[in-house]
């Protein structure tokens, strides 16, 4: 069946072409096609909003606040451990990131432990009080509302990987919200979505695992949320390491096109 429509498709496409006065109208359809796949393929994960005066903002010190569980309201439970998983990757992303200065997360640990226990209630009221603990310019804060381990191998998984989260940057010098994102993926198979066709190769055709799902979903929130704030310049910026040597502040950060340490 597959064949005879393409078959069929071919030969509308040449009697198009071939017949007179039909080149305009064959050459609209092909860009008009060519359009709906780039826009399929150049698709974000990440959905976000942005206040018009966010790029007049002044921001220099930037903390990250530990994600909490959005609630009980969604299909399957967390996997152990997703609030901190996704809070480290922003973490990093935000520390590899540049232009900007990440309170250091065991400084903002410390605060946060002077803070009554941070529900969906008091989550906003929490970020400014961080914010000011912390000297910090703009805090980024949320919630995860799904954290699905895949089940089964790299190669054979009976169901995918899904993680979906929300964030919010507050500026502390107005109060004002002035960044929201939301972030959902689950991983489909090449057979399910062709225009994934760029991580599928990235990927090797395997199946990933939650974090990696999760650190795709960070790295682009972060740029998302970088660009907005118009730091074009990234004065100082943050060599690849571990989390932990990243919370210790003990990462090195180079300055200038080819990095001096």
């Amino acid at each position: 069946m597959n064949s005879r429509r393409a078959a069929r498709l071919l030969l509308v496409i040449a009697a198009l072409w071939l017949a007179p006065g039909c080149t305009t109208m064959a050459a609209d359809a092909v860009t008009s096609t060519t359009g709906a796949v780039s826009d399929a393929i150049n698709q974000r994960d990440v959905k976000s909003h942005a206040v018009r005066s966010i790029k007049t903002l002044t921001i220099n010190r930037i903390a990250v606040m530990p994600l909490i569980e959005a609630g009980a309201g969604g299909a399957e439970p967390l996997a152990p451990g997703a609030t901190d998983a996704i809070t480290a990757e922003l973490y990093s992303q935000v520390a590899l990131a540049g232009g900007w200065d990440p309170i250091p997360a065991q400084d903002v640990d410390d605060a946060m432990q002077k803070l009554p226990p941070t529900t969906l209630e008091d989550l906003d009221q929490n970020a400014l009080k961080l914010g000011h603990d912390v000297s910090a310019d703009g805090v980024m804060y949320g919630t995860v509302e799904k954290y699905v381990e895949r089940v089964g191998m790299d190669y054979s998984a009976a169901s995918p990987a899904s993680v979906a989260f929300s964030l919010k940057f507050v500026d502390l010098k107005s109060g004002q919200v002035v960044w929201t994102a939301k972030f959902a993926k689950t991983q489909a198979a090449l057979s399910q979505n062709l225009f994934d066709f760029a991580n599928f190769v990235q990927r090797s055709g395997r199946w990933v695992r939650a974090h990696e799902i999760a650190q795709e979903g960070a790295k682009e929130a972060v740029a998302d949320l970088h660009g907005d704030l118009n730091l074009s310049k990234n004065v100082k910026r943050f060599e690849t390491g571990t989390y932990g040597q990243l919370k210790s502040g003990q990462q090195r950060y180079n300055a200038g096109a080819n990095g001096i340490y």
